[in-house]
């Protein structure tokens, strides 16, 4: 009975250590696309240094074209749920590509702030699960203020722009 049980047991064993194996070679394509600086956040907004390095640190990696792909991103399953948490970060908001091609919308760009301004204000980003491997990415009640009081003054900023653009015509 002991002997059936260890034969089983090592079996067990074997079918883990290859199924996990196995799993390396099923890998989603890790992306870092070209990116045209005319497009990016910084190209379209009048953004502070502080402001950029705030961005840059807690929301850049799932947020934009310059993700820093970390080790565990190498190893399924794991590596599936990395890239599929950064490609639905950048469909819903990417500050490489802060326009639409070839246009450049106060909508769009209005619109990106406020989503900005309510998921910072609100507590939901950066996620928690994204601060509990990169601790160095959560905001501190400063840094929120002062990333809200940037899109409230950006917005301000672009709507004027835009209301004597149409003075001018």
């Amino acid at each position: 009975m002991r002997v059936r049980l260890r034969r089983l047991l090592r079996f067990a064993l074997s079918g883990l250590i290859v199924g996990a194996v196995a799993l390396q070679f099923v890998r989603p394509a890790k992306t870092n696309p070209v990116t045209q600086p005319d497009r990016s956040i910084q190209a379209h907004t009048q953004m502070p240094a502080d402001v950029t390095g705030i961005l840059k640190r807690a929301c850049a990696d799932c947020h934009s074209n310059e993700t820093t792909w970390p080790w565990y991103s190498n190893v399924a399953p794991v590596s599936w749920f990395v890239i599929d948490h950064v490609n639905h970060g950048r469909k819903h908001l990417n500050l490489s590509e802060w326009t639409p091609e070839n246009q450049s919308s106060v909508m769009t760009q209005d619109h990106h702030l406020a989503e900005i301004y309510e998921e910072v204000k609100s507590n939901r980003m950066p996620l928690s699960s994204y601060t509990l491997m990169h601790p160095e990415a959560r905001l501190g009640t400063e840094e929120k203020e002062r990333l809200c009081k940037w899109v409230i003054d950006e917005r301000r900023r672009i709507t004027e722009e835009q209301l004597h653009a149409g003075d001018s015509h």
